[in-house]
C-alpha cells in the first residue's frame, strides 16, 4: 500500500525543484541552498502544469512500485482534485480507479471559504490492477453488526439474518413444499428462478414460515459474510479530524511543531482496508510521519508485522516557528522524534515490549566510491590519489550500506561486528555476507572469514573485501583460493 499527502497548490511558494535528468545532484543542491524556488500565485499562467509536473513522475514511479495487488491512496483538496483524477486515470488507468473517499476533516464550521466552509477533503484510491483485490476494502465485523444474525436452527450452520426474497418482477410461480403452498406475491417475484429456489430450499437456504401467508425469506449467514463494506464517507467520529490530530501530535512532541497533521486513525482505516499483517507501507511525503505511527499500532491492534517506508525532503523549518525554537531544523527530524516517542508511547500503553518500534535512516547522497575523473595534466597525482578509492569523510558503515544496495541485499537485515584475529568484519545477515574494508589484508583474513562463517552460517555466499587493503597481489590471489576451497561461491574486491 501506498499513502501520500502530497503539498496541496495553495499558489503560495512551491517547495520541490526538480530537474529528473539530473535527479541526485539537484537533491543534493536543494539540500545545501535551500528550497524555495518560484512564488506560484493563481496568477500564473503555469498554476496548475507546475504542480502537476511536480506531481506526475512521482506517481509513474509509485505506479511501478506497486503489486499487482496494491493500492494507493492521495489525499488532496479542492485545487487539484479534478487534475489529480485526470493524471491518475492515464498513469493508473480509469479501470483501476476504485473510488473518490469524502474524509470530514473538520467538526465545527469553519471560517476557510468566503461562500461556505470547507469540512471535508478527498482522498484518491486506485489499485494497480483492480480484479486483484476482489476481497479488499472490508471492515472487520463487530458485535454490533454481529448483533443482526440472531436465528439459530442448531443445525451446525450458525446464526443467520432473514432477508427479503423478492424482486420487482414476477416469476410466475408459487412455491410448493410438503404440502404447503406460498404464492407469489402481487406484483413481485421471487429472485431466483423456479429450479434454483427448490435447489436452495433443499439446501436449507429459505425460510418457510409455518403461516403460508407470511413470504418465504432467504437465510443469510454470519459465517459466509467476510466483512463490513467500506463507504466512501469517512465521518471525523471514526477516522479522526485535523483538531484532534494535532493536539495528539501537539501532546507526543511539543505544541505547533507540525501544522496540519494527518489522523493516526485515518491512515489505520486504510491500513485495515487493503492490508495483510507483512505488508510493506510506502509513503514518499512523509510529513510528521504519521503513517509510521499507524504502521506500528496496527501491528499492535492485530499482531502483525508490518513495515514501512517514509521518505521526506529535508525541508528546512522557519527560524520564527516553534519547531525549529525546539531543535527541529527540518521536517525529517519532526518525524523521526515522532516515530521514536510514538513507538515508546505504544508499549508503554499496552505493556507489549516484544513489539519492534525500530527503524533506521537514511539520506541520499553520492556513491562512497570516488569516480575515476582524470586530470590529464596532472596525471602522476592523479593516479596516486586513486590509490585509496573512498571518498573522504565517509565511514565503513556507510560503504556497507552501498555494498547491500548494489547487490539487492535488504538493509532492514542485521549487520554485527566481529573481531577475528584483529580484522574488523561485518556480518549482513547472520553470515549471509561477510565484508571487511580493512587495510594491511593478507591471507589470515581469509582464515578470520572461514572461522566466522563456520560459527555463523556455514552456506556464506558473498565475500566483499577493499581491494586496495592488500599487502601483495600474491595475498589477493591466496585469499581468494582459500575461499574458494571453503565453498564460498564468490569474492569481491571494491
Amino acid at each position: 500500500m501506498i499513502y501520500i499527502d502530497p503539498p496541496y497548490n495553495t499558489g503560495k511558494d512551491f517547495v520541490y525543484k526538480d530537474n529528473y535528468r539530473d535527479n541526485l545532484e539537484n537533491y543534493i543542491e536543494q539540500d545545501e541552498n535551500g528550497f524555495k524556488t518560484s512564488s506560484k500565485q493563481e496568477t500564473s499562467g503555469r498554476y496548475h502544469t507546475n504542480w502537476l509536473n511536480m506531481m506526475y513522475p512521482r506517481l509513474k514511479l509509485a505506479r511501478n512500485l506497486l503489486k499487482d495487488d496494491g493500492v494507493i491512496f492521495i489525499s488532496i483538496d479542492d485545487h487539484e482534485d479534478y487534475n489529480l483524477r485526470v493524471i491518475c486515470n492515464e498513469i493508473f488507468g480509469e479501470n483501476n480507479f476504485v473510488c473518490e473517499f469524502i474524509w470530514q476533516k473538520t467538526y465545527s464550521p469553519k471560517n476557510n471559504n468566503k461562500y461556505v466552509s470547507v469540512d471535508h477533503e478527498m482522498i484518491l484510491c486506485y489499485a494497480r490492477i483492480l480484479s486483484n483485490i476482489k476481497k479488499f476494502f472490508r471492515l472487520p465485523r463487530d458485535e454490533k453488526a454481529n448483533s443482526m444474525y440472531k436465528y439459530d436452527d442448531n443445525d451446525g450452520k450458525g446464526r443467520y439474518r432473514l432477508s427479503d426474497l423478492t424482486i420487482g418482477k414476477p416469476k410466475g410461480y408459487d412455491i410448493e413444499w410438503n404440502g404447503k403452498i406460498y404464492p407469489e406475491p402481487k406484483n413481485l417475484g421471487w429472485r431466483y428462478t423456479k429450479e434454483n429456489m427448490y435447489k436452495l430450499i433443499e439446501e436449507g437456504k429459505i425460510y418457510l414460515p409455518e403461516d403460508t401467508s407470511k413470504r418465504p425469506s432467504y437465510k443469510r449467514y454470519l459465517s459466509e459474510v467476510e466483512g463490513i463494506i467500506s463507504k466512501t464517507i469517512l465521518p471525523y467520529n471514526e477516522v479522526g479530524h485535523t483538531d484532534k490530530s494535532r493536539k495528539n501530535l501537539n501532546k507526543l512532541i511539543g505544541d505547533y511543531i507540525f501544522d496540519y497533521p494527518k489522523p493516526v486513525d485515518l491512515i489505520m482505516r486504510f491500513l485495515t482496508l487493503t492490508t495483510k499483517d507483512d505488508d510493506i507501507i510506502l509513503d514518499f511525503f512523509s510529513g510528521s510521519s504519521t503513517t509510521a505511527h499507524a504502521v506500528m499500532k496496527k501491528n499492535v491492534e492485530d499482531n502483525g508485522n508490518r513495515k514501512f517506508i517514509l521518505v521526506q525532503l529535508p525541508e528546512q523549518t522557519d527560524e520564527k516557528s516553534e519547531a525549529y525554537k525546539a531543535g527541529f531544523s527540518n521536517i525529517c527530524e519532526i518525524g523521526k522524534e515522532r516515530i521514536r516517542r510514538a513507538g515508546d508511547k505504544i508499549i508503554e500503553e499496552t505493556g507489549n515490549s516484544d513489539l519492534d518500534i525500530g527503524f533506521k535512516v537514511f539520506k541520499l547522497d553520492s556513491s562512497n566510491i570516488m569516480k575515476w575523473n582524470p586530470d590529464y595534466n596532472n596525471l602522476k597525482n592523479n593516479l596516486l590519489a586513486q590509490t585509496d578509492n573512498l571518498v573522504d569523510g565517509r565511514n565503513n558503515l556507510d560503504l556497507v550500506y552501498e555494498i547491500m544496495l548494489k547487490y539487492g541485499i535488504d538493509i532492514t537485515l542485521p549487520i554485527d561486528e566481529y573481531k577475528n584475529d584483529g580484522y574488523k568484519l561485518y556480518s549482513v545477515g547472520a553470515g549471509a555476507l561477510i565484508i571487511c574494508l580493512d587495510d594491511m589484508i593478507t591471507k589470515d583474513v581469509a582464515n578470520s572469514i572461514v572461522d566466522l562463517k563456520n560459527e555463523l552460517n556455514p552456506f556464506v555466499s558473498r565475500v566483499v573485501l577493499k581491494d586496495s587493503g592488500f599487502v601483495s597481489d600474491a595475498d589477493k590471489v591466496n585469499v581468494r583460493e582459500i575461499l574458494k576451497n571453503n565453498e564460498v561461491e564468490e569474492f569481491i574486491t571494491i
